[in-house]
């Protein structure tokens, strides 16, 4: 950043001439290219702009139009300012055609009291000129490892605005272009105030330059965007006019957030991430407020304050992991994102955990809660498929309380994706024992049931690597019908048969005992809910 004309008149250099602004004391915040000595009057083809003209004004015109077209010429290559010995052609005061001149030209002048040595005024401004450079210099190369770092590093769109507020010192903000907050870091300021109203505010702010301060907004803003496709703008909140550092930080930034935009394609989607973000706030209980929830998912163009608050979650039938997994439940969150938008249903909608997506869903007052989610889980079956299941926690309109609608819809999913009736949602009564014993699963007296009933059969599964636990599962599911269970196990009947006495043997059960198979087929579910939240 160039020294401004008030930062060289306060160095010493200029100080011992004791300098005195005449003319543009409100023009001082110009800045300082050059130091150029003229005693010439023909001199603006040899400037460039940003220079401070020294001279004693010896070769100066007595005419004033002269005087006026010496001004004019040099306030038409753009130079700082004048600053005009005194002693040597004029001794107390300079005239007053180049002060009018000056004055309309809007270029500071300055009168020198003392004798000035020239030459130690150009030194002492152009070693002050080239360390602000070299510091520019230093600033930029930091700016660049630090961004070719997230950069090279994939970072997310929260650690790259992290870095932003940190290196600033100010609130980031990064929203789309319909002026819905897709990220921020508020750098300790409190959300209440700084995002309120959003997207009323930001709608208000300048626009035109790829890069522009707002003023009344205290606004740094740039675009977002690569390939001539923005789709978002990065918004520094500075307060005054922002120095040259803090444009170069957004502007380097916003490319940093555009490249990783171009390479997370594959990924779940910028909004996908932030409506994560404020789920997870929620259900981990990251807000010392939690209305800040709200003032957060209002800023993304989500308004839940005063609504019904539903929490849902679509539970994947399969497990897994690497980029195929990743990419499935990203497209499953899209796909229920979309369906909400459709339907016009306000929602956050977020992936859980590997295998969850969550939805915190505000119904319309008009509408039945339960129609309301039929046409959802009919319009997300249309767009991910049937293979998901869709549970439903308890409705509230307490923010406080949807961490716990989220944790019932949690278990309801786990348990649901067991079942085999398909149902277009579930909520836990549809559940029946399988929801019961789900909800004992943690009870060391259920673990102790299930080992007691069917702890030799998983011994002797784990022993002889057979699948008799299987076998017996199919057995009770079929309600007993031998020839049934058979078929589903794709064996002979002998072979089946001959499975169950081994199951009979090895339990000391009666398999013929109406009695027996209920306590057996009990535990069975028993052992899913135990084995769920060892898994989950």
């Amino acid at each position: 950043m160039l020294p401004t004309l008030a930062d060289v008149l306060r160095l010493p250099a200029l100080q011992r001439a004791r300098p005195r602004v005449v003319v543009g004391s409100d023009h001082l915040d110009v800045a300082v290219r050059w130091v150029h000595i003229a005693e010439v009057t023909d001199l603006a083809h040899l400037l460039r702009g940003g220079e401070l003209v020294l001279t004693t004004g010896i070769a100066m015109p007595d005419e004033s139009a002269a005087l006026r077209r010496y001004v004019d010429d040099l306030a038409a290559v753009g130079v700082s300012g004048i600053a005009v010995e005194l002693g040597r052609k004029y001794h107390s005061d300079l005239p007053e055609a180049l002060l009018g001149a000056a004055r309309e030209a809007r270029i500071p002048v300055i009168s020198l009291d003392r004798e000035a040595r020239f030459v130690e005024i150009t030194e002492a401004v152009h070693v002050r000129v080239v360390n602000e450079q070299l510091e520019e210099l230093r600033e930029s190369e930091q700016l660049h490892e630090v961004f070719t770092r997230l950069s090279v590093d994939g970072a997310q769109p929260a650690r790259v605005l992290r870095e932003i507020a940190r290196l600033s010192g100010c609130p980031a903000v990064l929203e789309n272009l319909t002026h819905q907050v897709l990220a921020c870091d508020l750098n300790g300021e409190e959300p209440g105030i700084l995002l309120t109203s959003w997207e009323s505010r930001s709608r208000a702010a300048r626009t035109g330059q790829r890069t522009v301060h707002d003023p009344a907004a205290g606004w740094l803003i740039t675009t977002v965007g690569a390939r001539g496709q923005d789709w978002g703008r990065l918004i520094l909140i500075c307060g005054a006019s922002p120095t040259p550092r803090l444009t170069m930080l957004v502007e380097r930034a916003a490319t940093t957030l555009a490249l990783g935009r171009l390479l997370e394609r594959h990924q779940e989607s910028l909004e996908r991430q932030t409506h994560r973000t404020i789920i997870a706030g929620i259900v981990d209980r990251s807000y010392s407020d939690p209305e800040e929830a709200l003032v957060r998912a209002r800023a993304v163009g989500v308004p839940l304050a005063g609504r019904q608050l539903i929490g849902l979650v679509l539970r994947l039938r399969t497990d897994g992991t690497g980029l195929a997994a990743q990419a499935r439940l990203a497209d499953t969150a899209e796909g229920a994102a979309r369906a909400c938008r459709e339907l016009r249903l306000p929602a956050l909608v977020g992936s859980l955990d590997d295998v969850r997506v969550g939805i915190l869903l505000a119904p319309p007052a008009q509408e039945d809660p339960d129609s309301c989610l039929h046409r959802l889980a009919d319009r997300i079956r249309e767009r991910v498929g049937a293979g998901p299941v869709l549970a439903v926690g308890s409705r509230t309109d307490d923010i406080r309380e949807v961490r716990r609608s989220f944790l019932e819809a949690r278990q309801v999913g786990d348990v649901a994706v067991h079942q085999t009736d398909h149902r277009p949602f579930y909520r836990l009564p549809d559940l029946r024992l399988r929801g019961l014993l789900h909800l004992f699963r943690d009870d060391e007296r259920l673990q102790t049931y299930v080992e007691r009933e069917l702890g030799p059969l998983l011994a002797y599964d784990a022993r002889h690597g057979s699948d008799l636990t299987e076998m017996l599962r199919r057995y009770l599911a079929a309600g007993r019908n031998k020839a049934l269970a058979a078929s589903t196990a794709h064996l002979s009947r002998p072979a089946f048969y001959e499975r169950l006495r081994r199951i009979s043997h090895v339990l000391d059960a009666d398999l013929e005992s109406v009695e027996t198979c209920l306590s057996l087929h009990v535990a069975l579910l028993s052992l899913d809910s135990v084995r769920d939240r060892l898994q989950s």
